[in-house]
């Protein structure tokens, strides 16, 4: 097994609660394989009859995702190649969206990047004092093209820009709570993991036909996400191979 196929994505039901958890040894960055397997459990999961609410986190108590995978973007050597990676992430994205369950999202740590659009993809969102974000994305040579549209809906166009003008900076926690990407931040994983256990109980005694319509209602005007997603990954997928992008991903590499 190459170090990009390398990693995991679980899912388990308890109490009608139905969690997924990513994983890769690289801080739960995002290959092909893995954005993959996300989408087919989301998707899973939304069919799942005893799932009530759907958990999406990732494993490891340190960073919650690292957005694309360096070492699939530097062996990416077609246009073709390059607009079906960053289709993975727009198909993250819209899995979340079409998904008819609320999903809470579980970032206990850093989040950079694809995983800021995870992140925002979700319906309800609790972090640590410790999730920083940062979009890196125009720091190697790219844009966040395809998570822009999620991101720009939870915290508006303006603060998304200045996430993805000044991408070498991390924004704190509180700043991200701020601007309504987090709905709340606690000191500790503990304290947000039995937070998210209260609102997850609470959700599983809902009316699922009423929680269907409220998620309708809340991504209403995303309809056209799926052409929109697909026309900014081609964006990502041409610009990844110009020589500036190769080398500022060699040099991240490097470090």
């Amino acid at each position: 097994m190459n170090k990009i196929q390398q990693g995991s994505v679980t899912t388990s039901i308890e109490n009608g609660i139905a969690t997924i958890t990513f994983f890769h040894p690289s801080h739960n960055s995002l290959p092909s394989i893995i954005l993959a397997d996300l989408v087919s459990a989301i998707t899973a999961m939304g069919k799942e009859e005893a799932a009530k609410v759907i958990v999406l986190k990732s494993a490891g108590n340190r960073t919650f995702c690292a957005g694309a995978s360096f070492d699939e973007l530097t062996a990416i050597e077609d246009f073709e190649a390059g607009k079906e990676f960053f289709s993975g992430f727009a198909n993250v994205i819209n899995a979340c969206r079409k998904c008819p369950k609320l999903i809470i999202g579980r970032v206990q740590g850093k989040a950079v990047g694809g995983g800021v659009g995870v992140a925002s993809a979700t319906d309800y969102c609790l972090a640590t004092k410790y999730a920083s974000v940062k979009l890196s994305e125009l720091a190697i040579g790219i844009g966040p093209f395809v998570v822009g549209p999620a991101v720009a809906r939870k915290i508006g166009e303006s603060a998304m820009s200045q996430l993805a003008i000044n991408a070498t900076e991390w924004k704190p926690a509180q700043w991200a709570k701020d601007k309504g990407l987090y709905a709340e931040v606690f000191d500790s994983v503990e304290e947000m993991d039995a937070a998210i256990e209260v609102l997850a109980k609470k959700l599983t005694a809902s009316n699922p036909e009423a929680m269907r319509l409220l998620k309708q209602i809340f991504w209403q005007g995303t309809e056209h996400w799926d052409e929109l997603l697909a026309e900014r990954a081609a964006m990502s997928g041409q610009l990844v191979l110009s020589d500036f992008t190769r080398e500022a991903i060699a040099k991240f590499k490097g470090k």
